[in-house]
């Protein structure tokens, strides 16, 4: 099988919880050459932590010669600046949602990519949960009838650092690029591509000016089916999707973030009564990141990738516009 030479632009958190050792995990498709930090101090330290090269400046990893794809955990304001770097030095992309923080940049990320063959992935790693194929499996069939409505929430208690990226209008923060963007994205896995926002709402802090809760309503184009999602930073947890059909409704409340060792349960209420249905515990981390070496090593399936973000940084856009002009 073919290794994969990876590299890491940004020390962020869920890189070094997550990510890196999801790929050091997979030495038979993964070889981490380097992680890199606008701070040496930094990103030293985090090489040292995995075992790596270190790299002072994303730049300099990326014309270091010897990657095959990177990963890209900066800010959101950051990702179309080096997700194109990367593109143009053919190296295949894997970034953290959201993609890019407008839909113009998504499109023109997303055709450079093609022009070039290339991979350019987000990284909604719950696609490859064991507990989204078992949703999918319960709604095909039939056990909740036909499916009337598509119901999901994201939203967390504030962040106690009032410095986080989070809260930064400049490095592209806000609740809909970061929570927002899960709910709106499972929209799609269950009503398709061909939906729009029908009305949303942007709730933004008169601090930090940037969203920190909203929602928003979708509907299929030219079907009948519709989503209400909401999403936060000034929340009590939620993390639920709620599928409700006309002979039953399914509950997931884990649905975005099982980590691996964890069990999710999924909630089946119909006429004859409710079901508890345990997941066996999945990491999700490591069945993204080989479907991402699938993408690389076969060529096969990009096109699905490029449409998938494309469709979802058009949605992120109608949730602004409709909010911003309501």
């Amino acid at each position: 099988m073919q290794i994969i030479n990876i590299g890491v632009v940004g020390c962020a958190n869920i890189a070094k919880r997550s990510l890196i050792p999801a790929i050091l995990d997979l030495k038979d498709e993964y070889c981490l050459k380097g992680v890199a930090s606008r701070s040496g101090e930094i990103a030293k330290a985090c090489a040292e932590q995995f075992g790596t090269e270190s790299f002072t400046g994303y730049e300099e990893l990326l014309d270091s010669g010897n990657l095959d794809a990177v990963y890209i955990p900066l800010p959101n304001a950051l990702h179309s600046e080096w997700i194109k770097k990367a593109l143009n030095s053919n190296i295949h992309v894997l970034v953290e949602k959201s993609l890019s923080c407008s839909f113009e940049d998504a499109q023109r990320l997303n055709q450079l990519a093609k022009e070039k063959h290339l991979v350019l992935v987000e990284n909604f790693q719950f696609r490859f949960h064991r507990q989204l194929s078992i949703v999918k499996e319960i709604v095909a069939e039939g056990r909740i009838g036909e499916l009337r409505c598509v119901r999901s929430s994201f939203g967390f208690p504030p962040f106690p650092d009032n410095d986080n990226i989070r809260y930064q209008k400049h490095l592209g923060g806000g609740a809909l690029l970061d929570a927002g963007a899960y709910p709106v994205k499972i929209a799609q896995l269950f009503l398709g591509d061909d939906i729009e926002v029908k009305a949303s709402s942007l709730y933004l802090d008169p601090e930090c000016n940037v969203d920190i809760w909203g929602g928003a309503y979708l509907q299929q184009s030219n079907g009948p089916l519709f989503a209400e999602l909401a999403f936060g930073f000034d929340h009590y947890y939620q993390c639920t999707l709620e599928l409700w059909g006309s002979k039953g409704k399914l509950t997931a409340t884990r649905i975005f973030t099982a980590p691996p060792g964890f069990s999710p349960e999924i909630l089946l209420e119909t006429a004859e009564g409710k079901e508890v249905i345990s997941v066996e515990s999945d990491n999700h981390f490591r069945n993204m990141l080989m479907h991402l070496h699938r993408l690389i090593t076969t060529g096969k399936g990009l096109d699905a990738e490029y449409e998938q973000n494309i469709v979802q940084a058009r949605l992120l856009e109608e949730v602004k516009l409709k909010a911003h002009a309501g």
